[in-house]
């Protein structure tokens, strides 16, 4: 079994159940972590609503390949309108890490390339797995985020 991360974000609508319905999409059954929800200003440039941003790690042997197959089936289940290049969304979800893998294809690049550039990605990761993320690498990151708490606790 490899642990997989991805990084879930949503600014549309009730932004704590689509954060939900994407965490059931992806981990169905399987043995998964949460990381606190953050909230986080929008990345990119695009005016917009703020983002809540959490972290999933999912215990699982699938191919990256259909684990990137799984983050479009929950994005496509949340209606996610890609309209805008880094504008508002109902759920976007990254995949950040996949063991040790290293994957470089067409639609797919793993590690996450910009993972280390964006705060809002290494403050919930870092929940995860402080071994992989610095306190000083998530301080000198952009962005800034705000803890809010469990998914549970969010509405």
């Amino acid at each position: 079994m490899r642990l997989n991360y991805f990084s879930l974000g949503s600014n549309m609508g009730d932004r704590g159940a689509f954060l939900r319905a994407g965490v059931r999409d992806l981990c169905g059954d399987g043995s998964f972590r949460l990381s606190p929800v953050y909230e986080t200003a929008p990345w990119g440039g695009v005016e917009q609503a703020a983002f809540w941003n959490l972290v999933v790690e999912l215990e699982s042997d699938d191919a990256p390949q259909e684990l990137l197959a799984r983050a479009q089936a929950a994005e496509r289940n949340a209606h996610r309108e890609r309209l805008v290049h880094w504008g508002p969304r109902t759920l976007d979800v990254d995949i950040l890490l996949s063991g040790d893998l290293v994957v470089a294809t067409s639609n797919l690049v793993v590690p996450h390339p910009r993972m280390w550039e964006r705060r809002f990605v290494l403050a919930p990761l870092r929940d995860l797995r402080p071994d992989v993320v610095s306190v000083a690498q998530v301080a000198s990151a952009d962005g800034d985020v705000k803890l809010l708490g469990t998914l549970e606790e969010q509405h």
